[in-house]
């Protein structure tokens, strides 16, 4: 059985569940997500946030497991939402990441008994990917294209105007040696299009799996973020070729593109993506 730190390292589909719903908790895990986020920031109102953490609380303590997503370190709620994650051992998603040493802190008040998944989704955040991912404690990243686009005054769905925050977050978490990063929303519930169009983007990145903000995005993001037929005949074709530097089809292969057949093949193996090497 994985661990999971191994989970969050590998989800492809984490889908939020708002704290002040406690009758969709049991739901949200019946999905079929691979991971269920508890909300305790953007989807709960300033005077539910006491009553949503008894929630998430009460469920914890059924033995139940989730992410919880914490108000912003300094906000009246962080240090009772960062108790209640402590006292289950639970992975810490935090917002508006953007300083080490606020990560750090966290991390050390845990006692190492909360994984950390920084949202980078704001400017600051997106500047400092690569310290922020390096920051001991920290799991894996996600994405938070919606604050950011607000901050910079884009459309949250425009795909060249987030791709340099994108692709500076991929290369961040490489660098620090974490696994590649969780895209961020698709708002369009319905729309499997514009969902499928996303998922395609954030691949091409790097990105390796998705936050989901309703049940019927699940499907597309596990079979989107999952190696094609095409991609595992490019990666079998060249391992069959062997070790040393030769050509398929037309194309130099030597180690670096073996590495990446190996890692088609260890996403398809696995069902899971896998960390930066």
């Amino acid at each position: 059985m994985s661990t999971l730190p191994d989970r969050i390292a590998t989800a492809r589909s984490l889908l939020f569940v708002p704290g002040d719903r406690p009758d969709r908790f049991d739901k949200a895990v019946s999905f079929g997500a691979d991971l269920v986020i508890v909300d305790l920031e953007d989807a709960v109102a300033a005077e539910d946030k006491d009553r949503a953490r008894d929630h998430a609380a009460a469920w914890l303590a059924l033995g139940n497991r989730a992410i919880l997503r914490i108000n912003p370190p300094g906000t009246p709620w962080a240090e009772a939402d960062l108790g209640t994650a402590a006292d289950h051992g639970c992975p810490v998603m935090v917002p508006k990441a953007e300083d080490p040493a606020v990560l750090a802190d966290l991390a050390a008040r845990t006692a190492g008994r909360c994984d950390l998944i920084p949202l980078v989704e704001t400017a600051l955040g997106v500047e400092r990917a690569h310290d922020v991912c390096a920051t001991p404690g920290t799991t894996r990243a996600a994405f938070g294209n919606v604050d950011l686009a607000a901050q910079l005054g884009v459309a949250h769905d425009d795909h060249a105007a987030l791709a340099y925050a994108r692709a500076r977050l991929v290369v961040a978490s490489a660098a620090a040696g974490i696994s590649p990063p969780v895209d961020g929303v698709t708002t369009a519930v319905r729309d499997v299009v514009v969902l499928t169009a996303d998922i395609a983007h954030a691949r091409r990145l790097g990105f390796t799996g998705k936050l989901c903000v309703h049940p019927s995005q699940l499907p597309a993001v596990a079979s989107g973020f999952a190696p094609s037929a095409e991609e595992l005949r490019w990666a079998r074709a060249r391992l069959d070729a062997g070790g040393s530097v030769t050509t398929v089809d037309g194309e130099m292969v030597d180690k670096p593109v073996l590495d990446r057949a190996r890692r088609i093949l260890a996403l398809a193996d696995e069902g899971r993506p896998v960390p930066h090497e």
